[in-house]
């Protein structure tokens, strides 16, 4: 079978080729957009990743192409109703890193627990390896709140039960079989809020969810809690954020995402552009409460990204495209109806 692959990086191009080493792969770097010429008559599988836009006139250009597969979660990139038209299938990686962004949700905490950030800062710019003014916190015993237990909440739920602490969840949808083999309970998330001394978010950003933490209910938060965000910016309404750490509501927080990043909906546009909203963040930032505060952490919403997490997207693409092979397509998506 015939595959066109527009990639990315050497690296992924090198990748794919040891596991699509049975099918005739022509691969091109860039996206679909960057060289408007290539065109191929007999290629049955287009591979793209986020950058490149597939829609009516990018088909015309690869006219026996019957499968494409995205290299990414979101699939906002692909004309879903065109494909359908044309009778090709879509598939995308649905999951590649609920390990990776628990684990990052856990550096966060750790940094914070154990004021390793300032430890660092301290020697970088004083010299001094006085440890007088960062005692730390253990993690073990304390009460960590789990708001979205999917594939990522889950992980962070595995990880703080190796830690020994006392764990509680909330979310609209109760797994009680996962509950019950890891030994948690799921409570209201009021309760949530004043028995943790940790809260963590793992859960989809939509109308629902969209300030979940707000004025009204962070300060229900038990004194002195810490939280972490490595989800979506504005599950968290930034000005009850403010409130509640000059309140000393909560006594610290790790931010991988912010508010002012809005809905991004798929973290693998930022391995390819500039974030949409970079400029924004620059100067929210430049005269933002959150930067100059020393218990808060803020990273470059990054948790998605290793080389693990990353080789196994390339992993899903190769499986989509041999399945198709085998007559038996997997994680295919359709147009909503």
């Amino acid at each position: 079978m015939k595959i066109i692959s527009f990639y990315n990086d050497p690296w992924e191009a090198d990748y794919m080729k040891v596991k699509l080493s049975g099918h005739e792969v022509v691969f091109h770097e860039g996206s679909l957009q960057d060289d408007s010429d290539i065109r191929d008559d007999a290629a049955e599988v287009l591979s793209v990743f986020v950058k490149s836009t597939v829609g009516a006139a990018e088909f015309d250009r690869f006219p026996a192409v019957k499968h494409v597969v995205t290299r990414s979660t979101g699939f906002d990139h692909i004309d879903l109703v065109e494909a359908d038209k044309r009778g090709i299938t879509v598939a995308n990686v649905p999951t590649y890193g609920e390990n990776t962004v628990a684990e990052f949700a856990f550096a966060l905490l750790l940094m914070l627990a154990r004021r390793t950030y300032e430890a660092h800062d301290r020697v970088i710019t004083t010299s001094s390896f006085s440890p007088k003014g960062l005692m730390g916190f253990d993690l073990m015993g304390k009460t960590i709140g789990v708001i979205g237990t999917g594939h990522i909440g889950q992980f962070a739920i595995r990880i703080a039960r190796g830690f020994g602490m006392n764990i509680i969840a909330f979310d609209i949808n109760h797994d009680d079989a996962f509950a019950k083999e890891i030994g948690f309970e799921y409570v209201e998330l009021d309760a949530l809020l004043s028995r943790s001394d940790i809260i963590t978010l793992h859960l989809p950003l939509n109308k629902h969810t969209e300030h979940l933490l707000n004025k009204d209910n962070m300060r229900k938060i038990k004194k002195g809690a810490y939280l972490i965000n490595t989800a979506r910016g504005p599950l968290v309404d930034t000005d009850a954020l403010i409130m509640a750490l000059k309140e000393e509501i909560l006594a610290g927080a790790g931010m991988d995402v912010l508010e002012e990043e809005g809905y991004m909906l798929d973290e693998m546009k930022l391995l390819v552009d500039e974030h949409p909203n970079a400029e924004t963040l620059q100067t929210v930032l430049q005269n933002h409460y959150l930067i100059d505060h020393p218990r808060v952490i803020i990273t470059p919403h990054m948790a998605f990204n290793t080389k693990e997490a990353r080789e196994r997207i390339l992993d899903v693409t190769a499986e989509n495209i041999t399945s198709y092979a085998l007559g038996k397509p997997t994680n295919i998506v359709k147009p909503k109806v």
